[in-house]
């Protein structure tokens, strides 16, 4: 069993999405200096079901739950998620913002509370636009995610740059770099981050 890691300390992330026809999987990791670091937290959406149910352990066995990502509607565009332990406590919340997200992908953070706390969104809309047209081509759209075309999105608040989260580029899997070294006072609850990352990724079925 991997050692566990006090996430609230940490700034730097790897979201490797493992490579499963028929259910999404996840781990993440934080970078030391040899490469990409340890995994520490298992993820896994389960599949078949009404509301979205996404799961995070301490490993893949499974044993240890340490979060959940739980749909409020059934195939709502514009449902909040619920960001929970184990025990049901309410960690946080996330939310498509249904409107923008059809030229740019945008999500809000919220706190326990339901306090606006941060948005992540794609970082140029030029780029999510181009991404858009691609996507509508024929034959192009089955590949156009395996095109080095950029998937990243950056972590605000008002105008504080917070950090960024970026997909590695010619991956025949996504793997997305965190980096929250911008959030130096650790305002932004890193379990909550770490859902969001998940969340933009596994809601979005990419």
């Amino acid at each position: 069993m991997p050692d566990i890691i006090d996430i609230s300390t940490q700034d730097r992330f790897v979201l490797r999405q493992r490579v499963k026809l028929v259910i999404n999987q996840y781990e993440f990791s934080a970078p030391d200096e040899a490469g990409d670091g340890e995994p520490f937290c298992f993820v896994e959406q389960k599949r078949f079901k009404f509301k979205e149910d996404i799961r995070f352990f301490t490993d893949e066995t499974k044993q240890q739950e340490i979060l959940k990502i739980l749909a409020r509607q059934r195939f709502d565009p514009r449902a909040r998620y619920d960001v929970t332990l184990p025990d049901g406590t309410k960690v946080g919340q996330i939310q498509k913002v249904f409107g923008k997200s059809l030229l740019r992908s945008t999500f809000v953070i919220y706190d326990a509370t339901g306090q606006e706390v941060a948005t992540a969104r794609e970082r140029s809309l030029p780029v999510a636009l181009i991404r858009r047209v691609f996507g509508l081509i024929p034959y192009v759209e089955m590949v156009a995610e395996f095109l080095p075309i950029p998937y990243d999105f950056e972590f605000l608040r008002d105008e504080e740059h917070l950090g960024m989260l970026r997909r590695r580029r010619m991956q025949w899997r996504d793997i997305y770099d965190f980096d929250l070294t911008g959030d130096e006072a650790r305002t932004l609850d890193r379990r909550l981050a770490l859902a969001i990352a998940v969340g933009m990724d596994a809601l979005q079925a990419r």
